[in-house]
Formats: structure tokens, sequence, C-alpha cells
């Protein structure tokens, strides 16, 4: 930190917490607001190519001491971007006594009186000024302008405060800003409005140029290390061209951005348009192809020729495969137009004012030529989040939501293994459609009625929406846990080793350098519970079950069968931490000496599969056979499917507990002696005993139904009971399956 004139001191411009997007504060470090002499809730002063005012907040530890952490909005209004230098004085402001507010067009239809409700709540003790950005999430994207303050200084909304909405006033970004003169006095001057803002395009490509929308940097959670990469390559050669004239480069002239669908690909390519002074043409691929010859590659020259003319400019160009898919592979008309795009990027000249996006969620079906240095000079992947990624992602889609207070972002961004942005969303999005349901049948007036999301219905919504990376396949978080699952003590404490602690102890791990199982094999008689115990092992884990019955891999076509295993080992690891879970994989896993060729070479790929799960330790393989050694050896060995678990027939403590598990919420007559049961069922399997449970239930029901009739046995329903004697004629119709076995 260095002093500045004025008092102030000289401070880095950095981007704002997730949650913080569009609250107009600053959060600062101790040390800065020691040397300022301001508490939280103060007022500063920040003062870029315009100034603006803003309230303090306490910033975290990880925050540099020498850095402002501020929002899209303010950035804007201080005419400063993500790594520029700032001062920061304290300031004081007058109570406002009226503020108008003029709003996007897209509340056109809007009652003025509930964007008057909410702009006055959401703009309580907020420093404003006039021609400056505000932005109420509650109801709009796009941010607001304030038109006028009474008085005309940068003022502070208090409860006194009359907020005015002008639907006639103009919707823009810019209008009149604030600047400061030398004495550091405030003055209204003219701005140069959003940074983001565009200035029109040519009519050629009218169709494909679009504003900037109003996304930020603060708008995509879980991508910090991906976005920097991006500013890297398009911010720098945009805004500072010089510095690599000075190092004797050429300026990028292309990024790719490939990864799984919603993950945020076009989220950060918008947000990066918005955030540089740049012109931003968004193409879609499929819209450029014309069936006429010459026309596809006509409209591609006119997006280059529009960019050219209004640099500096950003081309985005969405699903690009679609357009520059492998010539090899292609039809006339597309191997003509990724020659043209080819063409078209070779002629970029080297000034760097022209950058080319593209964003793909297949990066082997484009064209080799396109990615190479002078044209897609960097590859960025876009993945799948982590936990702390949802976290961010949840605290943006959360943002301008009221939650009760049972909701826990923390524990929702734990419980969400797999989901992408695009997810995410949608889930926070049916929570909220779960609520309005739910208050609608509640309250006579909604528009008095207290909305509030609550852990219930996000919990209903997580039942409704799936990781759209896994919904080709069955992926899910059973809801059966060890509790459901009776006895076998031994295999669920292996399976906790094996499974759950790579991923609760994976300090502990690294720390002694070791490498995880990486398969599970259950092996013992059917009916013994090992697709239960299975299910039971992702449910504790809370983990994505992926569970693949191993004949529906299994196609006459050559290559189809390893391309389904391929496939679920992909799907898998995008959704990673996740469980693979083969079911009868004997079916598909046969010692290959005496098996078809097309078992032979799913064999081969599974052996692949299982050599590359090194490189991912959140991705576990279970399976599960009845017939171990009818197994392929090479999958048995270590390092594939290395940790072997019997699951053998339940002793009497087992067969207790496994009565006792199916028999939860039953009403057992007094007479019925659970360890006389356990005793007598000896050489039964847990499928048996549940076989067991539910025919002496199917008695007692009979009996009451032919003694009472329908209505009767209806209304008393609650005096039935499951007698000792409705086990006895159970165990005589159900025949222990290992009695053949």
């Amino acid at each position: 930190m260095s002093e500045h004139k004025g008092g102030g001191i000289s401070l880095t411009v950095k981007g704002a917490q997730k949650r913080d997007a569009g609250r107009g504060v600053a959060r600062l470090s101790d040390p800065a607001r020691n040397e300022l002499g301001v508490l939280s809730g103060d007022t500063v002063v920040i003062e870029g190519e315009r100034v603006t005012a803003t309230k303090v907040w306490p910033a975290g530890d990880d925050v540099p001491d020498d850095a402002v952490l501020i929002d899209a909005d303010t950035r804007a209004n201080a005419g400063v971007s993500i790594g520029d230098t700032v001062s920061v004085r304290h300031g004081s402001l007058e109570e406002a006594v009226s503020v108008t507010l003029s709003p996007p067009a897209s509340l056109a239809d809007v009652d003025e009186n509930v964007i008057q409700r909410v702009a006055t709540k959401t703009l309580h003790d907020r420093p404003v000024s006039e021609g400056e950005q505000v932005r109420l999430e509650q109801i709009a994207d796009q941010p607001f302008t304030v038109e006028s303050t009474t008085p005309h200084e940068p003022v502070r909304v208090t409860n006194h405060t009359v907020v005015n909405v002008e639907s006639d006033a103009t919707d823009g970004n810019g209008g009149a800003g604030v600047s400061a003169s030398s004495d550091g006095t405030w003055s209204n001057g003219e701005s140069s409005g959003d940074a983001a803002s565009g200035s029109g395009t040519s009519d050629a490509a009218d169709a494909a140029t679009t504003a900037p929308t109003a996304v930020s940097y603060e708008d995509i959670g879980g991508l910090d290390d991906e976005l920097e990469q991006v500013r890297e390559m398009i911010e720098l050669p945009l805004d500072q061209p010089d510095l690599f004239r000075r190092l004797g480069v050429n300026p990028p002239k292309g990024v790719l951005l490939y990864g799984p669908p919603g993950t945020g690909k076009t989220l950060i390519a918008k947000a990066v348009a918005n955030e540089v002074d740049a012109q931003f043409i968004n193409v879609s691929g499929p819209e450029i192809m014309s069936k006429y010859k010459g026309e596809s590659e006509e409209r591609i020259r006119e997006i280059f020729e529009t960019a050219a003319e209004n640099a500096p400019t950003i081309i985005f160009f969405d699903e690009i495969d679609s357009i520059a898919g492998e010539r090899d592979d292609a039809g006339d008309v597309e191997n003509r137009v990724v020659a043209q795009l080819l063409s078209l990027m070779d002629g970029l000249d080297s000034r760097g004012d022209v950058i080319v996006i593209g964003a793909t969620n297949r990066v082997d079906a484009i064209d080799p030529a396109l990615r190479r240095g002078g044209r897609f000079d960097r590859e960025i992947e876009i993945g799948v989040p982590g936990v702390e990624g949802r976290r961010e992602i949840f605290q943006v889609h959360t943002r301008g939501m009221p939650l009760a207070e049972d909701v826990s972002v923390d524990r929702l961004a734990e419980r969400t293994h797999g989901f992408v942005g695009a997810d995410v969303d949608a889930l926070v999005s049916e929570a909220a459609m779960l609520a309005l349901r739910r208050i609608r049948g509640e309250a006579d007036d909604l528009a008095e009625a207290e909305l509030e999301v609550t852990k219930a219905d996000f919990e209903s919504a997580m039942a409704a929406i799936d990781p759209s990376a896994m919904r080709e396949f069955v992926a899910e978080t059973p809801d059966v846990g060890y509790d459901d699952v009776g006895g076998l003590e031994d295999a669920k404490q292996t399976l906790r080793e094996a499974v759950e602690w790579p991923l609760a102890y994976e300090r502990l791990f690294s720390e002694t350098n070791t490498e995880p199982p990486n398969g599970v094999l259950l092996y013992g008689p059917p009916g013994t519970g090992k697709t239960l115990l299975a299910r039971a092992l992702a449910g504790e884990s809370e983990v994505n079950f992926v569970h693949v019955n191993g004949p529906e891999l299994l196609d006459r076509y050559v290559g189809e069968s390893e391309k389904a295993v391929r496939e679920v080992f992909e799907r898998a690891r995008t959704s990673a931490p996740s469980i693979v879970f083969f079911d009868e994989i004997d079916a598909i896993a046969a010692q290959r000496e005496d098996s078809h060729e097309v078992t032979e070479r799913v064999v081969s790929q599974l052996l692949t599969e299982l050599d590359g799960l090194v490189e991912n330790p959140n991705l576990v393989v279970l399976a599960a056979t009845n017939r171990k050694g009818a197994i392929d050896p090479a999958l048995l060995r270590p390092g594939r499917l290395d940790t072997h678990v019997e699951v053998p027939e339940p002793d009497e403590e087992g067969r207790r507990a496994i009565v006792e598990v199916h028999g939860r919420g039953k009403p057992f007559a007094d007479d019925v002696d659970l360890d006389e049961l356990a005793d007598e069922l000896e050489g039964y399997t847990g499928a048996d005993l549940e076989a067991v449970v539910r025919e002496a239930s199917m008695l007692a029901i009979r009996e009451m139904a032919e003694k009472l009739g329908p209505e009767e046995a209806d209304e008393r329903a609650d005096e039935i009971e499951i007698g000792a004697d409705h086990f006895e004629r159970a165990i005589e119709s159900v025949e222990p399956t290992l009695a053949g076995y």
C-alpha cells in the first residue's frame, strides 16, 4: 500500500466475492482499514478514471493487504478494470431526500410499485451517485441507472429517502457520471457508461451481433483458475497490446474453451466481453450454415469484416464443432467453411484487436488445423466443479433468494457431486418453484406472503434434478445406507476403507503416499446382498452411483460394446466423485480363453479403463458376481479389481439383523421372537429373508381381508398384527435359495 494524493491509499482492484455482486460494497484487509481509519459499514471513496462511493466490509485473511475487492458495477462506476490501481480514502455522505432510477428495458411491463418496493429495500444504506449503475437482482439481471439524486452530491439512501422509478427514462448504461476535481471534491461530469456496452455493428453481421449482457466475473463460480487464463489471453491483448510488442511476440488470435455441457464456457465468453471495452459478436455455429454454395463462407467473411471495422472486437463461436469438424469426415460445404475459417484467422493482423473465442463440448471433433499456434493459441478446459466450486456457484444463484435458516449452501455443495453450473442453476430454480407452489397453497394473498425457500424445497428439487453429464446413464444417489443392510459388518468395514476413506481422508493418503484401491469385487452366493451393499455404500458416501448391468453393454456390432464401456467411464470421470457398479460382471468379463470375440474385446477395454483409474482417485469401480471363478484373471490382479470382499450367507446374528431391517414399521405380534426366527431360518439368504417377511405380511393382510371385507378391513387396519403363525406358514412356502446352489 502507498499514500495517494488527497489522503487516500493506492490499492489494486480485485474481483468481488460471489455473494457480494450487486451489493455495492468494497472489501478491505484489516491493515488497509486501519490505515484509512474506517470500520465495517463506513463509506469510502474510490477514485479511478471516475469517482464512486461505497460501503466498507472486512475481507478474509486470504485477501492481500494492497487489494480492494469490488464488483462489476462498482468497477464500471469507478471506470476501472481488475488489475488497475485506484485511490481509496475515507468519505462521508449526506442522506438522500430522493433518488430517481431508470429501469432496464426488460422491466418495461413490470408494475412500477413492485420495482419501487424492491429498490427501496435493496438500496437501503447504500451510497449512490447520479449516472451510476445499481443492480436489483431480485427483479432484473440488467443494472438500473441512477438518473438523479437530491441533493445532487453522492448520497446515502435511508429509511426516509423517496425512491422514484421513471419507466420512460432513457434505458442506458451511460448517463452523467461523477468525477473528482484536483482538490478531491465531487463534481458532475460525463460518463462513458458501462465498459461493457457495445457501439453497434455493421448491417452485415447484425444477426450475429449482440450487445454484451450484464454477466460479470462475479457471476461465474468455481472457475477462478480458468477465468484467469482466459483473461490473460484476451484482456491483455485488448487493453495493453504494447506489452506484446515490447516482448517481440504477436498477441494470441484465438482461445478454445472445451468441456462438458453446462460448465460455463459461454458464460465466460460473455463475462470477458462485458468486462473489457470491446465489441462482442456472438455467432451460433449452425446459424451460419447454408445450403447454397458460397453463402456460408460469405457469412463468416462478413462477421470478420464487421469485427475489424469495430475493433477491438471479440468474436465468439458457440458450438464451433458444428462448423469446424474434421474435414476428412465432412461434406463439401463443411470443408469450405473450415478452409474459410482457417484463412480468416491467418489473416488477422498482429495488433491483437480482434480475438476469436470458440466453445465446444466435442473438442476432438474439431479439425486439427484449427488447433495450432497462430489460430487457437490456447485450449482451456472448463471442467466439472469440485465442492468449493459448487459452493461458489450456489452463492451466485442464491444471491437474491430469500433462504430459510435451515438452508446450508455448504451442505448443498457437498451433496451435489457431478453437478455443473447449469445443473445447480436448474436445482435452485426448481427449489424456488417448489417454494412458490407451496406458498400459493398456504397464503391467501401472495403479495403479502412471506417468501422463503426452505431446506425441504431443496431436498425435493434434488430428487428431480440429475447431473446432466450422467443422464444418459442411470446416475443416482441411493437413499439407502448401511442401516438398511442387516449383518455383513466385515464387508461394510472393508468397503468403508476402500471407498469412503480415500474421499474423507485424502490428506492422510497423500502424506503416506498411498494409492487407494482402484476397484472392489463383491462375490458370494445369489441373494446375499451384494447389490444392496453397493447401493448402501453410495448412499453413505453421497457420491454419484452409476449402476451398469453387465449384459446391457454387449452389442453385436463390432466396436459398439467397447464404446459403451468407454462412455460409462468417461461420464463417471466427468461426474466424479462417483462409483461405477458393474452388476453380474461375469457376463461381460468371462475368461478370454473360453469366450466369444466380443467378450475378449470388452475385457481388454475394461482392463485399459481400470489401469487409467490411477489418475483419478475420485472414481471407484465396484463389481459383483456369484461366479468369481468365471472372471478373467487379468481383472482380478492388484491395480485393477484388487480388493475382494466376500458376501457370504448370513449367520444367525446376521439373519436376525436382516429380519429386523425388513420388519421395521411392521406390526409384529407379541409372540414373534426374532432370535427364534433367526435360528430357524438357517440357510436363508438376505433375499430369502425379505421374501419370508413379505409373505408373512401378505398372509396377515389376506386373513383380515377375507374375515372382514374391504370396507371394515380398511376401517380396522390399525388392529392388524403379523404373528408367529404367519411366519411359520411363510417359512413353509419360501424355499431357501442356497438349497440348490
